[in-house]
């Protein structure tokens, strides 16, 4: 199968999926009475959004994975190499491109599901604050832990990420480090998508940039079948938002926003370049600090805030800005972090 359509089917394919579920699986939350929490901490005009079906994550997850699937069989029957083939596949073994693929997706599910009980516990059990931070944290090191030894194992025990500006395809070793660096990048994106997703549309949009540039940068290295994976990613954040888009009809919620974090990361991990999460991730960077800033800020000066209310969006509602604008804005500040990423990799020697 041809490389760049069958990234633009699995985008086509998890778009329409993912607007297709919403028909049934949107009427059957509303019967379940699976709705929105607002908790009287945020902004009042919030109270309005009181009660629309969240877990729709659900439906972002079914799109993209089944369309992935979906192509990557196709391209098997056609007796292509999606996965473990490309122009720049380097010397790695098959069946470790497999491994950064398919355990990527397993983790970004095994995420969700912290999500989806995060969820359950808030909506259906009536307990507003769901999971405690403690049970949250040990279930995501679990799964962080269980992710980063694949890949260890699949890099024959020396995994390498890619630094620009060193030379041609630079691969520094990672050593120790590997560890402590992963379990940071992992648990600092799948909360700081969390934390985007506050308003209508804002979470769904953002991760369509981040998915669209690591998209290109799958390309930029030949690595076609992680750019499968993040153009369903991308066609399911879309189809998501014809029912996302304010006013919103559904709520991705945990499920759906540590799903993406999951997803992201493991893009990002499985083409060597974790940390380039800091520059197309950039409002997720954004959106993360300005919690930490908020909440050090305020326990430091005894009750003293840096923004009307934190994460950042809140901060701009809080000014008067409406919900649209916000994702308007946000989601052209984090393309210039996605081009910034983009052009970082191709200046500094990471395209073919």
């Amino acid at each position: 199968m041809n490389e760049f359509a069958a990234m633009m089917l699995a985008a086509a394919v998890a778009f329409g999926l993912t607007v297709l579920l919403g028909f049934p699986l949107i009427p059957w939350l509303r019967k379940l009475k699976i709705g929105q929490t607002i908790l009287d901490i945020g902004p009042k005009w919030h109270k309005a959004k009181q009660g629309i079906p969240t877990m729709g994550g659900i439906m972002i997850a079914l799109g993209s994975i089944a369309a992935m699937i979906a192509v990557v069989l196709a391209d098997t029957a056609m007796s292509g190499t999606l996965v473990t083939g490309g122009k720049h596949a380097g010397n790695a073994a098959a069946n470790a491109l497999q491994t950064k693929l398919w355990s990527g997706v397993l983790m970004a599910v095994a995420f969700g599901l912290v999500g989806f009980l995060d969820d359950y516990v808030k909506v259906v059990k009536k307990q507003n604050k769901g999971l405690s931070i403690r049970q949250k944290t040990l279930a995501q090191i679990v799964v962080t832990g269980a992710y980063l030894l694949s890949l260890y194992l699949a890099a024959g025990g020396n995994p390498t990420m890619f630094l620009p500006f060193f030379g041609d395809f630079s691969e520094v070793k990672m050593g120790f480090f590997f560890w402590i660096f992963g379990a940071v990048v992992l648990y600092a994106t799948t909360n700081a998508v969390n934390l985007t997703d506050g308003i209508d549309g804002l979470c769904a949009t953002v991760t369509t940039t981040v998915a669209l540039a690591l998209a290109v940068i799958a390309v930029m290295r030949g690595l076609f079948g992680f750019g499968v994976a993040a153009s369903a990613l991308a066609g399911a954040c879309i189809g998501f938002l014809v029912w996302n888009w304010n006013p919103a009809k559904i709520i991705m919620g945990d499920t759906g926003s540590m799903f993406l974090g999951g997803m992201v990361a493991a893009l990002a991990y499985a083409l060597d370049v974790p940390w380039i999460l800091l520059l197309v991730g950039l409002i997720y960077v954004i959106e993360g600090l300005s919690d930490v800033i908020q909440i050090g800020y305020f326990r430091a000066t005894g009750g003293k805030r840096v923004f009307k209310m934190a994460p950042i969006h809140h901060h701009f509602e809080m000014s008067g800005w409406g919900e649209k604008k916000i994702v308007r804005v946000f989601t052209l500040a984090n393309l210039l972090g996605c081009a910034a990423g983009i052009a970082v990799l191709y200046w500094g020697g990471y395209s073919i």
